[in-house]
């Protein structure tokens, strides 16, 4: 048994591995081994859950890899309730996406290439999560980002998708130096790279990182502001939507930017130890705590997303602002100490986002790759299964009751309220995202799915295969149903493994949010329900979007992604730009110029001046000896001073 964790981890490698190899140019047979790859993972993943249930120490299974001195690193797997739910997301939503894969890409040129990536990614995120230290964490998280940069730029002869790769590439690399540094202040300040060693030393001694506790939390935070996209690094998550849609929901729903959650919840130990700054740091870093800016920056995050997504048009566009919009929520609960519903919202959000993006894949397959949602409408007849499973999801989405969303979302405005350990700024924010929420989604699904249609593609459309819709009938279970499956029980034993909560029955999962925090959930509900009737009165029935003209600046602003790409083109301009000139000019002008060419310049005219003395004139040659004799002699014979 203990060999079910490696042949989950190294599955997909060898797929990707064989079709690289030999099945590169053979579509059907790359989608085969990639997809028996995935499942072969999903199913030893459910064994390795019932097999190995949640007891008070983690199992690991590893082996030296790597000692130089005083660091010894291993190479392993570990099993937690942390590590078994993640795999269960990973290998079961991907395989959903897998699967729908054959359909989406069917005809494409480039599909054994888009499978090898596919699988290539499903090991680096199988990576991360299975992960014993932070070395081998750190090297998945970089294959993450290579094998996404990969997929988003699948379509790389469009520049769009090849400037879109490249922008999440670096824009992951900036937050990814500061994950680096805290990994190597840790290391230096604790001597050890180890989860389970790390969080024994904090627990016995929460103030053992010392001066450096804040900084090396939030060193480590920057780490997954990249791969989370949040604020302000949140810039390429709604670009890399040039990749496949499937593509999306796979690595921009449910997995990729997940992990920046999953990191935080990993190391939480690291950033609830006892906060403290160096003594030279100013003063008024004093009151400021990792978590505090973890929650803040969530909840910013999550605001402006959901300002941003009312005005966006494009329906890929739409969902890439709320996936930013519900990772803000999932960074919020883990600055408020919650790191149990951050997991909770992250599983449910998988199941519901993923079952969105390929809902509006088959949407963009049917009407001839059209996304603007002002082309579509009257989808609903045309299309009955992708309307009815999208709904499902989008009413998980708002956290109507009893979808699974409204169980993990509660659970973090529950949190917000908790006078332990709450922030009324935070509630309030988490309650205007709800509103918001419920406002673009009712937005999306009346003009996309109700009226009539507004384009020829859209007046004949067609349900899609049904390689691609039994996907979204697969999902849409998990997405209604995942908050009565104790989810949040399970993790909970990871992090109070001594306070095990007993099993309850549906009704008692149904009515624990009122029972536990009945204000939350009030005061959410009238938020979602205002959200869907202030949509309804302003969408029903409309031709063309009647917000702009109610807003004005405001909707101009929002439909603008208010400006932060052309503020952070400025910032570039005015910093990275402006060194790459100054690095130019010198290269070009005293490098260059007076440097190589200062010298060829200076020993060409030497040149030319010797060969002038040189005139093959005798008496010339003659002269020109008596003159130097008679100098030597007038230095040597000549009056003395």
């Amino acid at each position: 048994m203990h060999s079910l964790p490696w042949i989950i981890l190294f599955a997909p490698l060898l797929a990707a591995a064989g079709i690289t190899l030999f099945t590169l140019r053979n579509p059907a047979r790359s989608a085969l081994l990639s997809v028996s790859a995935v499942a072969v993972a999903f199913v030893l993943s459910v064994v390795a859950f019932l097999v190995f249930p949640a007891p008070s120490a983690p199992v690991e299974l590893s082996g030296v890899w790597l000692a130089v001195g005083s660091l010894q690193v291993e190479f392993g797997v570990r099993l937690d309730p942390l590590s078994l739910v993640m795999l269960l997301i990973v290998t079961g939503v991907g395989g959903v996406i897998h699967v729908y894969s054959c359909g989406y890409m069917r005809g494409d040129r480039g599909t054994g290439r888009y499978f090898a990536c596919l699988s290539f990614f499903t090991f680096s995120m199988l990576l991360v999560v299975l992960a014993t230290n932070f070395l081998q964490l750190f090297i998945g998280w970089e294959l993450v980002g290579l094998s996404s940069y990969l997929l988003i730029g699948f379509w790389y002869e469009r520049e769009s998708a090849a400037e879109a790769c490249k922008k999440a590439f670096l824009t992951n690399r900036l937050g990814d130096v500061g994950f680096l540094l805290g990994i190597i202040l840790v290391w230096a300040t604790l001597g050890s790279l180890h989860f389970g060693e790390l969080a024994a030393v904090l627990e016995t001694t929460p103030g053992a990182l010392g001066a450096v506790a804040s900084l090396a939390g939030l060193l480590v935070f920057c780490g997954a502001m990249g791969k989370s996209a949040q604020f302000p690094l949140h810039v390429w998550l709604p670009d890399a939507m040039e990749g496949p849609t499937p593509v999306s929901a796979l690595i921009h729903a449910a997995t990729m930017v997940a992990a920046g959650v999953y990191l935080l919840c990993r190391v939480f130990f690291l950033l609830e130890a006892t906060p403290a700054w160096p003594d030279a740091a100013p003063a008024w870093l004093d009151g400021i705590t990792a978590l505090g800016v973890v929650g803040w920056i969530g909840g910013v995050t999550a605001l402006l997303a959901a300002l941003i997504a009312v005005q966006q048009d494009d329906i890929k566009r739409i969902l890439a602002y709320s996936t930013l919009s519900q990772l803000g929520y999932m960074m919020m609960a883990v600055g408020l100490s919650a790191p149990v519903p951050a997991m909770f919202h992250l599983a449910t959000h998988a199941f519901f986002k993923a079952l969105l993006f390929l809902g509006a894949g088959a949407v963009i397959v049917s009407l001839h790759h059209e996304q603007n949602i002002w082309r579509m409408g009257g989808l609903h007849a045309r299309m009955p299964a992708t309307a009815w499973t999208f709904l499902i999801a989008t009413l998980a989405l708002c956290g109507v009751p009893p979808f699974s969303g409204f169980f993990s979302k509660d659970a973090i405005l529950a949190a917000a309220l908790d006078p332990a350990r709450g922030s009324g700024g935070l509630f309030l924010v988490g309650v205007a995202v709800a509103f918001l929420t419920a406002f673009y989604m009712t937005r999306l699904v009346l003009v996309t799915f109700q009226g009539t249609p507004r384009s020829a593609p859209a007046s004949e459309a067609v349900e899609t295969s049904p390689v691609m819709k039994w996907p979204l009938v697969v999902l849409a279970v998990p997405a209604a149903l995942a908050g009565f499956w104790s989810i949040d029980r399970f993790l909970d034993r990871h992090f109070h493994p001594a306070a095990a909560a007993p099993a309850s029955g549906w009704f008692e999962q149904w009515v624990a949010p009122l029972v536990h925090a009945p204000l939350a959930v009030l005061l959410s509900l009238v938020a979602v329900g205002l959200g869907f009737y202030t949509a309804y009165l302003l969408y029903r029935g409309a031709a063309t979007d009647p917000l702009p003209a109610k807003l004005g600046l405001l909707a101009r602003g929002m439909r603008a992604k208010f400006y932060l790409d052309e503020l952070n083109a400025w910032c570039i301009r005015l910093t990275h730009d402006a060194l790459a000139r100054l690095a130019d000019w010198i290269d070009r002008w005293i490098i260059a110029g007076v440097m190589v060419r200062g010298t060829h310049g200076t020993t060409e005219l030497v040149g030319r001046a010797l060969r002038l003395v040189q005139s093959g004139n005798l008496q010339t040659y003659v002269l020109v000896v008596v003159l130097g004799i008679a100098a030597v002699l007038w230095l040597a014979l000549g009056p003395r001073p």
